[in-house]
């Protein structure tokens, strides 16, 4: 996780519009990459704190607009913090999806092992034999009930299983053979 991360706020002179505001942009950079996005707000040329990064002044506009770049720099921030939690890689990739909400969606192990069993199971005869469907239909149940009984669960989602989860499946499964 050494990722440099930098952001930087400010307000974008090439894009005014037609009052002569300028946009308020953000731009994080993950090791040389960028992401540089428009929070939707306006600011006139003289009311900008480019030093500061925010506006200048304590009227209510300054006040409200102020507020809304510290709610999004805590946000950044927050992504951050839970990728170095959740031990997950930083790229720019990432920190877009969660700004904007899109949650990956989850692969559970179950589903995939049941679409694979399905496979084998229309190529019966063909490419496998039925002994062969029926080891990986009881392989599933007992995955199944590996997971049952180590996390409680009906199922685990794909990016959970790794080398101690595979000893541990390794272990127990064998051991509940053999009595």
């Amino acid at each position: 996780m050494k990722a440099k991360i930098t952001l930087h706020i400010y307000a974008k002179s090439t894009k005014a519009n037609a009052a002569s505001q300028l946009p308020i942009y953000v731009r994080l950079t993950i090791d040389g990459q960028r992401l540089e996005f428009s929070t939707k707000k306006f600011v006139e040329p003289a009311k900008w704190s480019a030093e500061q990064s925010k506006m200048k002044g304590s009227s209510e506009e300054a006040c409200s607009i102020n507020n809304y770049l510290n709610l999004l720099k805590s946000k950044i921030f927050d992504i951050q913090m839970e990728l170095v939690h959740k031990n997950q890689p930083f790229t720019i990739a990432v920190f877009k999806n969660k700004l904007s909400g899109i949650e990956e969606r989850p692969r559970l192990l179950i589903p995939i092992f049941q679409d694979h069993n399905n496979k084998v199971k229309s190529l019966v005869g063909q490419e496998f034999a039925a002994g062969t469907l029926e080891r990986y239909e009881t392989s599933q149940k007992h995955t199944q009930a590996f997971i049952q009984w180590k996390y409680y669960a009906s199922d685990i989602d794909i990016r959970n299983i790794d080398h101690a989860f595979i000893n541990e499946y390794e272990y127990n499964t064998s051991r509940t053979l053999r009595k």
